[in-house]
């Protein structure tokens, strides 16, 4: 009796915990759910969690980034890429929530990122995250602690849930996938510079082109293309899995999501740029679609475009005083509230 009455008051305090958050640089609250293996800290970008309205959770892209970096004066704000959006436009409708990566600190201190913004910790080599990364950086495990979350936030008295939104860009459009597909409350999802097919065949297609555009011989594509397959072979060795967690996040990573976006009961909205390698296939995706007449998918293209939907000069390189982050999003809010 006395051992269940303990635990009952340690789920209680974490609960509470949980439930109060913390304001952080006076624009977002952040919370924290205890999980035995990797605490899972979150914000909702809001600082007065009153008005009700539901959620709109994104699913950031790859690395480990912080979603803010505390310098030795101020802090700013990463949020998984949010910067890019009209930020205002989101919140007008929704709460809008970020997930902080696995291992990875919500907020980082300066000395604790590499030239890129990412994470490094305690990694010796400040181009390689660390090793407690690296192990947590696997698709299902995304998935299992964004429901986590999910589950949380339908419970608070400030959360409208008559409908969810979950989107994401790059490998988030991959978790965001996966919770659509593994979480009934889910009422539209968002893709956004996604790869219907995996990961590693976006390589070997890049080595491709390259041989066809001469930029290098087919001898060296070959080459090239051959070390892709050794690398998915690797990563399906559950041996070299142990010693090599750098492997990890190809093996999951890779599998292909357009049968899951085939068998998702629900609005689909799929958005990319003309000149993104990554979602070159995603031209193909509507055949899918009306092969098995399924109408739930409905798609953007976006011309001259790069994967994070900056401009491409006619030289092929990328603009970046050109962004178009802002229109994408605010297209997909707008469509969201249909």
């Amino acid at each position: 009796m006395r051992l269940k009455l303990l635990l009952l008051l340690f789920l209680i305090s974490n609960f509470t915990f949980a439930q109060k958050g913390n304001i952080i640089n006076n624009e977002s609250t952040s919370f924290q759910l205890k999980n035995k293996k990797d605490n899972i800290d979150f914000i909702v970008f809001d600082t007065k969690l009153e008005i009700k309205k539901p959620i709109f959770l994104w699913c950031q892209g790859s690395l480990p980034y912080p979603l803010y970096i505390k310098p030795k004066d101020g802090i700013w704000l990463i949020g998984g890429g949010i910067t890019n959006f009209d930020i205002q436009n989101i919140i007008r409708n929704y709460h809008l929530v970020i997930i902080s990566m696995p291992k990875t600190p919500l907020v980082a201190d300066e000395n604790q990122i590499n030239e890129s913004f990412w994470y490094v910790g305690n990694s010796e080599n400040k181009n390689v995250p660390t090793e407690e990364f690296l192990k947590a950086d696997y698709l299902e495990n995304y998935t299992q602690r964004a429901i986590k979350v999910l589950k949380f936030l339908r419970k608070q008295p400030w959360v409208d849930n008559s409908k969810l939104i979950v989107a994401g860009h790059s490998q988030g459009s991959k978790v965001a996938t996966k919770i659509a597909k593994n979480y009934k409350p889910v009422t539209k999802l968002g893709l956004l510079g996604a790869n219907p097919f995996g990961r590693i065949d976006q390589y070997i297609r890049h080595y491709r082109k390259q041989a066809e555009n001469n930029e290098i011989s087919w001898e060296d594509a070959e080459k090239e293309i051959e070390k892709e397959y050794q690398t998915m072979r690797d990563a399906n060795d559950s041996e070299k899995l142990k010693t090599s967690p750098n492997l990890i996040a190809w093996k999951s990573f890779s599998e292909p999501l357009i049968d899951d976006w085939l068998k998702i009961p629900k609005p689909i909205y799929l958005a990319y740029g003309t000149n993104d390698i990554t979602s070159d296939l995603c031209d193909l995706v509507p055949l899918y679609f009306i092969r098995k007449q399924n109408n739930y998918l409905t798609y953007k293209r976006y011309l001259n475009l790069e994967h994070n939907f900056f401009e491409v000069s006619e030289n092929g390189k990328t603009n970046y005083d050109k962004p178009h982050w802002k229109e994408v999003m605010n297209s997909f809010v707008e469509w969201t509230l249909k």
